[in-house]
């Protein structure tokens, strides 16, 4: 399945000469979110034509930038930008695709592309929601994914998921025309900064959890169902490793090094992105080995309970088998037993048994077995 998609990609890819200008033979339909031109920092005036768009940011020699917004776009659409910008064709799959692992990457224009290298980086949004399939009403990490290719002229994102909106994130930078000034390095800044920070709040949200369970395992309702949660909360810890974690090398590389179109001025926004980055890595670690701890309680005071339990049911197996002895010999039927006769033997038996086991049970209450 994956390798015929590949090739329809790439077929489609080398078949997209559509002219977008034509709005009857344009191939963009909703997939596309947005269009917008900034120039100098502030937004333009825009027929949300691409092919239009595209020119008017050219005609400003180099002082603005076009932003498209996608969701969930079809090969087609992807091949059509493609052609437009001149993307490599294995960045354009990879986004049609989707789940790919986040990081960076920058590609040499092709098709005679004379605006310079792209730069393309995958994110995976993330949000911390209830379960719907928990009845419990646990909560778990929904991931989506963002691509984002940017050039000397152009930001194009690329969405899959059903969270992860841009939208108040360009409302943001529009509020902030200095910063948008910088150009599509400033918008990748961004981006990437929104995302580390969701990464936080999921991160909070997670440690509330686990401050529950902490609290939970150790009370005294203490439950079977704590184990259960434990791994849970593993796994979604697990969920955010996965997405943070890559992430950290390729923010610290546009930290430390200026890579085209991205430049030198955006490294100290880049390096503040790494320390967000970093702190998380450290959160995550720490709640990691604080739920193994967690979970090596939780299972030693389940084999506390399980030890208490059988010394209560061999203690009273103890007691009960004093009686059950002694009735066990008299229940022979032999003609010949000691006291058959006796008008008193039935109750001073049964006073030697009593006292037995009386005897044994104080005996275990004060070894605390009972």
């Amino acid at each position: 399945m994956m390798r015929k998609l590949r090739r329809v990609i790439s077929r489609t890819y080398r078949r997209a000469t559509v002219d977008l200008s034509h709005p009857a033979r344009s191939p963009l339909g909703s997939t596309v979110v947005n269009c917008v031109v900034y120039e100098d920092g502030v937004r333009q005036p825009c027929d949300g034509d691409a092919q239009n768009a595209l020119r008017q940011v050219r005609r400003s020699d180099g002082r603005g930038f076009v932003w498209f917004g996608l969701h969930e776009p079809t090969a087609l659409e992807l091949a059509v930008f493609a052609e437009m910008f001149g993307l490599h064709p294995l960045a354009v799959e990879d986004a049609a695709l989707a789940q790919q692992r986040p990081g960076l990457q920058r590609y040499e224009p092709v098709r005679g592309q004379p605006h310079g290298d792209t730069l393309v980086a995958v994110f995976r949004t993330c949000r911390y929601i209830a379960d719907p399939q928990s009845p419990s009403g646990g909560e778990v990490v929904d991931t989506g994914d963002l691509m984002v290719f940017i050039g000397s002229d152009f930001v194009l994102t690329v969405r899959h998921g059903g969270h992860g909106s841009l939208g108040p994130l360009r409302e943001s930078l529009e509020a902030r025309p200095e910063q948008l000034a910088k150009g599509p390095a400033a918008v990748l800044h961004a981006i990437a900064d929104q995302i580390v920070d969701d990464y936080l709040a999921a991160a909070d949200a997670v440690q509330h959890d686990v401050d529950e369970v902490e609290t939970a395992v150790f009370s005294e309702q203490a439950g079977r169902h704590d184990a259960g949660r434990i791994y849970q909360l593993k796994r979604e810890l697990l969920e955010l490793k996965r997405s943070a974690g890559p992430l950290e090398r390729p923010i610290r590389a546009l930290a430390t090094t200026p890579l085209a179109p991205a430049g030198p001025a955006m490294q100290p926004y880049f390096r503040d992105v790494v320390d967000h980055l970093t702190r998380l890595s450290e959160q995550l670690a720490s709640f990691d080995a604080l739920l193994d701890s967690i979970l090596q309680a939780h299972l030693a005071q389940v084999t506390v309970a399980q030890n208490e339990d059988m010394r209560k049911i061999t203690a009273w197996a103890a007691i009960v088998a004093v009686p059950t002895m002694v009735c066990g010999m008299y229940g022979m039927n032999f003609e010949h037993m000691p006291e058959l006769r006796w008008t008193y033997g039935y109750p001073l038996v049964l006073t030697v048994m009593a006292t037995a086991c009386v005897t044994i049970h104080r005996s275990f209450r004060r070894n605390g077995w009972l």
